[in-house]
């Protein structure tokens, strides 16, 4: 990826889709575009579509991240289980606060259940028709770090890929907090067969997906590796800057008089608003 190409996907950053432009007086020598940041500053308000691999829980990939880039905090948006891989956002010292953005975002996964019993492929076609879309209950797992009560979770798309034998290859969308190994559960238990989450792979996350900036663990530890050297031409490749988070959100636009005032906690009205 070159920088002609990250420039292209920030466009969004100054498009007039997103602003509405107003002849009047601005300070332009206050501030700097994202991708002009100085690199401590860069880094310092950064985030990273990192690759999880199988096997570490999320809070380990985090502080390996903190440790290889020898930042002072770093925090993912939204768990993984060890044994999933795929898109883990991560936010680096000051950018680590916009990850509670991803962690309510909505979220994709593919995977595969694994029946524990043959069954006839009408009935199990019936079957995962009832969870194409729509809302389920779910009561979280023994095993998990909330509070376990029975309460609702959308699926917006529940597709079959493929079903060979015991196995079903699936892509779901859905809410945050949604349980898919519960899902994999209530299909088996319905089927009267049993069933089991076997494979788990998360592929967008909010404004993350796998398709565009994912990097690993491996591509982090080259970033650190040549800044070391004076090299800083990985930088961009793999830390993005804090504004990718909220690429999708609604934009407000205020007037330069008014960023003190909300700065220091005022109230934003009207008047201090370009549009």
């Amino acid at each position: 990826m070159n920088d002609n190409t990250l420039e292209k996907n920030f466009e969004w950053l100054s498009s007039k889709e997103k602003f509405v432009v107003i002849d009047d007086d601005i300070d332009l020598g206050v501030g700097v575009h994202p991708l002009e940041r100085n690199v401590d500053h860069y880094i310092r308000y950064g985030v990273i579509n990192l690759d999880k691999p199988r096997g570490p829980t999320s809070h380990q990939v985090s502080t390996w991240v903190k440790k290889i880039l020898n930042v002072n905090k770093a925090g993912h948006g939204g768990t993984l289980d060890p044994g999933v891989s795929g898109v883990l956002p991560i936010g680096i010292e000051r950018a680590t606060p916009a990850m509670r953005y991803i962690v309510g975002s909505v979220k994709e996964y593919v995977g595969v259940i694994r029946l524990h019993g043959d069954v006839k492929v009408s009935e199990l076609e019936r079957v995962l028709e009832l969870f194409r879309k729509g809302r389920v209950y779910q009561k979280p797992p023994l095993r998990s770090s909330v509070r376990r009560k029975l309460r609702t979770r959308e699926i917006y798309n529940f597709q079959v890929i493929e079903i060979e034998g015991r196995d079903i290859l699936f892509k779901l969308k859905c809410e945050s907090g949604f349980y898919v190994r519960k899902l994999a559960h209530d299909i088996g238990l319905i089927l009267g067969v049993g069933a089991h989450l076997d494979e788990l792979r998360r592929v967008s996350a909010g404004p993350f997906n796998e398709d565009v900036y994912l990097v690993t663990l491996y591509d982090v530890y080259a970033v650190k590796y040549y800044m070391d050297k004076g090299d800083y031409s990985l930088l961009k490749k793999v830390i993005l800057p804090i504004e990718y988070v909220f690429k999708n959100f609604p934009k407000l636009v205020i007037k330069d008089s008014a960023v003190a005032s909300i700065a220091y906690g005022a109230q934003l009205k009207r008047p201090g608003i370009y549009a």
